[in-house]
């Protein structure tokens, strides 16, 4: 398996520093939030954007992609009935597919609830349509640029829009392009689905091109209560050749004891399971 973390938990550690202590912990991705890079991080020069990409390199590791498109932003909403603010949304997803392209990387998570959260008299069908047309006018533009938007399933809890990987992939199917494919999420498919995690793998093998780590407590992998054996069985005997990243949202027990405990526990179920 090819093991990558999401940096967002290395508050103010330097970028040279994240990279070298991600590689030392033995991860070779990082996936990265666009809000780490500055407050307006798709005006970051076509050298900023190469440093960045070498940097990582030079520690033996790679930029995956990018997640969290819209956190921290305003302007932008997938679901919103203006006409003018979903232009402005693709316009911007746009620019950070290429983004994520001049960074070397291949996938882009879109999760942001608080930004496809149902508004004030949208129903969830015209929400559906709007999301589809928003993803189709930048597909063509994703795809161009290599890269690949991965549709997230988030529980209730966070949103009200796409709660299901079914439901994602009755806007992948709409939309009809190789650039949308599906993204699974651990603590996502606990708190959003009925269906267990390994058939949920199985079910949506074919799409899945991206996949996170962590549990219901916010921590990552072996962290929490969630068995991880009957998960990582269904990731290999399902062929996925992805990423599995390390996402997590509570980030007290520092930046260190979540990267490398996440990353031990993961190699400790993958010798086990691959063992068996």
């Amino acid at each position: 398996m090819k093991y990558a973390i999401c940096h967002e938990l290395f508050v103010d550690w330097t970028w040279e520093n994240q990279c070298e202590f991600i590689a030392k912990t033995g991860y070779t991705g990082i996936e990265v939030a666009p809000f780490m890079l500055g407050t307006q991080p798709c005006e970051l020069s076509k050298a900023e954007r190469a440093q960045l990409r070498d940097t990582a390199a030079r520690y033996g590791t790679e930029i995956i992609g990018i997640h969290w498109m819209l956190a921290k932003t305003t302007g932008y909403y997938l679901t919103s009935p203006d006409e003018a603010v979903r232009q402005r949304t693709a316009d911007y997803l746009k620019q950070l597919g290429d983004l994520c392209a001049d960074l070397g990387g291949k996938v882009m998570v879109f999760g942001s609830p608080a930004q496809r959260n149902l508004q004030p008299g949208v129903t969830w069908e015209q929400a559906f349509d709007a999301a589809v047309e928003v993803f189709s006018q930048c597909a063509d533009h994703w795809g161009e640029r290599g890269v690949t938007l991965c549709l997230e399933p988030l529980t209730p809890k966070e949103t009200n829009f796409i709660n299901t990987c079914a439901e994602a992939m009755a806007i992948m199917h709409a939309v009809n392009h190789p650039a949308l494919q599906l993204h699974q999420d651990v603590k996502a498919m606990l708190g959003g689905e009925q269906t267990p995690i390994p058939d949920l793998i199985d079910r949506f093998k074919h799409r899945t091109r991206h996949f996170h780590v962590n549990d219901t407590n916010l921590l990552g992998p072996g962290m929490g209560d969630t068995e991880y054996e009957p998960i990582f069985e269904a990731l290999l005997e399902s062929q996925y050749d992805g990423w599995v990243s390390v996402e997590v949202f509570d980030y007290s027990p520092g930046a260190e004891r979540i990267a490398v405990d996440s990353f031990e526990y993961m190699r400790k179920i993958e010798r086990v399971v691959s063992a068996c």
